[in-house]
C-alpha cells in the first residue's frame, strides 16, 4: 500500500507538524485489526495516516465534510477503510472502549476553555480499550511575537485556548502514561508552505536553545490503564 505524502497527512506547515509522527508510531499498538477513531478531521489526513497502516477509521469532526475529504481518501484506496460522522468532541456518539487509537491534531484549543478541553479528553479517554492510546498535537502560546501577531491578525485568537505543556499537564491525568516532546518556533509565521519549510529547517537549530514554554507545538502519546 502507498505511504502518504506527509502534505496531506498534515497540510499545513509540514515539517514542523510531522515531527510528531516518529513518537506516534512508537505507541501505535501492535495487535491487528486495530479501530481507531480521527477527531476534528475536516482534511482527513491523520484519518488517512491511520487508514495506511491497516486501521479501520472513523473520521469525524463537528461540521459535514467537504468533498474533498473522501476525494484524498479514494486517491490512495483507501475508502472502504474509512467511515465518516459528524460529532462534538466534547460528548462523543461512542460506547465506552470502542477504539484502540483516537487521534487529533490543532483541535482543543477551539474549544476555548480548560473546562470544555478537559471534557473532551475525558471523552477520548472514555472511548478508548484498556492499553489504548490517544496520540494528540496541540497548538502552544509560542513566543512574545506569537501572541503579539495574533492579537493583531488571527480572527480566533479572542478564543482560542493555548496549551501549555507544564499547566495543562493535569489534564491527561487519567492516562496511564504520557510520552510527550514540544516543536515549532518561527515557522507558523511564513506566509507560504515553502517558507514555512524552510523556516522550519532553522528551527531545528534554534529551539533547543530557547525554553520548551516558547514553541508552538506540543505533541504526545497517552496511554490509558
Amino acid at each position: 500500500m502507498q505511504r502518504p505524502a506527509l502534505d496531506d497527512i498534515f497540510q499545513w506547515e509540514v515539517r514542523s507538524w510531522s515531527r510528531a509522527l516518529p513518537l506516534w508510531e512508537k505507541h501505535l499498538p501492535q495487535q491487528r485489526p486495530l479501530k481507531a477513531l480521527g477527531i476534528g478531521e475536516r482534511e482527513g489526513g491523520l484519518s488517512l495516516w491511520l487508514a495506511s497502516l491497516g486501521m479501520d477509521v472513523t473520521c469525524t469532526d463537528l461540521h459535514p465534510f467537504p468533498p474533498a475529504t473522501q476525494a484524498l481518501h479514494a486517491t490512495y484506496g483507501l475508502a472502504n477503510h474509512i467511515t465518516y460522522a459528524q460529532a462534538d468532541a466534547t460528548g462523543l456518539p461512542f460506547s465506552e472502549g470502542t477504539f484502540d487509537v483516537v487521534i487529533f491534531k490543532s483541535v482543543i484549543g477551539a474549544l476555548g476553555t480548560r473546562e470544555l478541553q478537559h471534557r473532551a479528553i475525558q471523552e477520548m479517554h472514555r472511548v478508548l480499550r484498556p492499553n489504548g492510546v490517544l496520540l494528540f498535537a496541540e497548538n502552544m502560546n509560542g513566543t512574545a511575537l506569537h501572541r503579539w501577531l495574533r492579537k493583531r491578525y488571527v480572527a480566533w485568537s479572542s478564543y482560542w485556548r493555548y496549551l501549555d505543556p507544564r499547566s495543562d499537564r493535569d489534564l491527561f491525568a487519567s492516562f496511564a502514561r504520557l510520552d510527550d516532546r514540544t516543536a515549532g518556533l518561527f515557522a507558523n509565521l511564513g506566509r507560504t508552505e515553502g517558507q514555512r519549510d524552510l523556516i522550519a529547517r532553522i528551527d531545528s537549530l534554534l529551539a533547543p536553545l530557547v525554553p520548551a514554554s516558547m514553541r508552538t507545538i506540543w505533541y504526545g502519546a497517552a496511554t490509558k490503564a
